[in-house]
């Protein structure tokens, strides 16, 4: 049976369901499939024949992603609240999960902060902190500025191996319409939601038996970052997929369909009978059995101590909103020529700039931006340009709204002071938003 649908708004704060499909006997459990950023569901749609034989399956597309409706999503935690809301729409209480990159993400968060609803869980091609903040914004930038197009051109060399991709241009052209018919404001939406994530420090509290299956060949989140999240979830094992890159279920869908069977079928966690509060102290890794030839899996390593949420201080609301803003490349060359003689400034700037007047809610971070770009140029203090021209292209303004601020500025500031203002903002915008090669 295969049924397609969407669930209306369910909660209070007006959460979007997602658009869903479903194959398999209806009295079978529930295994939930999530996709990768600029992907549908139909990346899945090789092991489905097999999977639901045994399952129920469930499969969900990202907003803007196939056809979803574009209402952008700015957290994998908003994603994970969406999906429950969908589930919930279901009646689905209890459930395997699955999820390739940012549906790994999705599924991660589910299992920190819904362990009573994930039975057992599938991390492929995924991370506990996708690359760098910078990267994902510098490509909500690109987008912004040159709509998809670069992205869907480069998608192919990020997903697939060379030879796979020589010998497949069926699927190669496949996974390119799926990034251009991709809404563009969803996608920089998920860029966001994933230059936030980081669940490094909380690892050893998701406390289902985990899967964390990557392709040997992966230069996106490869076995580097696999071994990060085996290392911290107590009970995971690894499974390293030989001949396959980013989006192996698509390269590699018998391999991987074997290991989600394996996994799914023998590390079902029952059902407790309250929601359990997952240890912070994890408990010893379960040694798993190797599966050879398909992939390569390995034992959990002891995981570290899990660090529990504090109260985020004036300063490290700083720190955060001043990297977020300005980017990590330019907060740590700051950091890096700090001495005795500014720590204290540096100090100053980061508690009452970042952690006081950019963190308040009356204004936009667009708006802060275009009111930051003309009091630099109105007080002359042209050596802050460049960085906060990059700002405001990470907080959301085109190259045609910095214009339109600048030529403001020409009016009431002066001609040479604007006339200098466009040549640093220039610059800085044919880099920020030339595409990648």
């Amino acid at each position: 049976m295969v049924r397609c649908g969407s669930v209306r708004r369910v909660s209070e704060t007006e959460t979007q369901a997602m658009k869903y499909q479903v194959d398999g006997a209806e009295d079978a459990p529930w295994l939930v499939l999530g996709p990768s950023l600029g992907t549908t569901w139909h990346m899945w749609d090789r092991q489905i024949p097999e999977l639901a034989q045994h399952w129920r399956v469930f499969r969900y597309d990202l907003p803007g992603h196939g056809g979803a409706p574009a209402h952008a999503a700015v957290s994998v935690a908003e994603l994970s609240d969406r999906l429950i809301a969908t589930l919930d729409g279901l009646g689905i209480q209890r459930f395997g999960y699955a999820g390739c990159s940012i549906g790994g993400a999705v599924g991660a968060d589910l299992a920190l902060r819904h362990p009573q609803r994930v039975a057992s869980l599938a991390l492929v091609a995924s991370s506990p902190r996708f690359g760098t903040a910078d990267e994902f914004r510098q490509r909500g930038v690109i987008v912004r500025t040159n709509g998809l197009e670069p992205m869907a051109r480069t998608a192919p060399e990020r997903w697939f191996t060379p030879g796979f991709a020589a010998a497949q241009p069926a699927i190669v052209e496949w996974a390119v319409q799926m990034v251009r018919t991709t809404d563009p404001g969803c996608y920089i939406a998920a860029c966001e939601a994933l230059a936030a994530f980081d669940i490094r420090d909380h690892l050893g509290r998701i406390g289902v038996p985990t899967l964390v299956l990557v392709g040997a060949e992966d230069q996106v989140t490869g076995p580097a970052e696999a071994r990060t999240l085996v290392a911290g979830i107590p009970d995971a094992r690894l499974a390293l997929v030989p001949g396959a890159s980013h989006l192996a279920p698509v390269e590699q869908p018998a391999a991987v369909c074997d290991l989600l069977l394996t996994h799914f079928s023998t590390a079902w966690q029952d059902a407790p009978t309250a929601a359990p509060v997952p240890p912070l102290v994890p408990a010893p890794a379960t040694p798993a059995t190797p599966f050879a030839p398909l992939a390569e899996i390995a034992p959990a390593p002891d995981a570290p101590d899990a660090v529990g949420p504090q109260r985020e201080s004036r300063h490290e609301r700083g720190v955060k909103v001043r990297r977020e803003v300005l980017g990590d490349a330019h907060v740590d060359a700051v950091n890096a020529s700090t001495d005795p003689f500014t720590e204290d400034f540096q100090e100053l700037v980061t508690r009452y700039e970042w952690g006081e007047a950019w963190s308040r809610d009356g204004l936009d971070r667009r708006t802060r931006s275009c009111v930051t770009l003309t009091a630099l140029v109105a007080s002359g203090h042209l050596e802050g340009l460049a960085a906060h021209t990059r700002a405001a292209l990470r907080n959301g303004l085109t190259p045609a709204e910095i214009k339109e601020v600048l030529l403001q500025t020409a009016v009431y500031c002066g001609i040479p002071a604007a006339g200098a203002a466009f040549t640093i903002a220039q610059s800085v915008i044919q880099e920020e938003t030339t595409p990648p090669a």
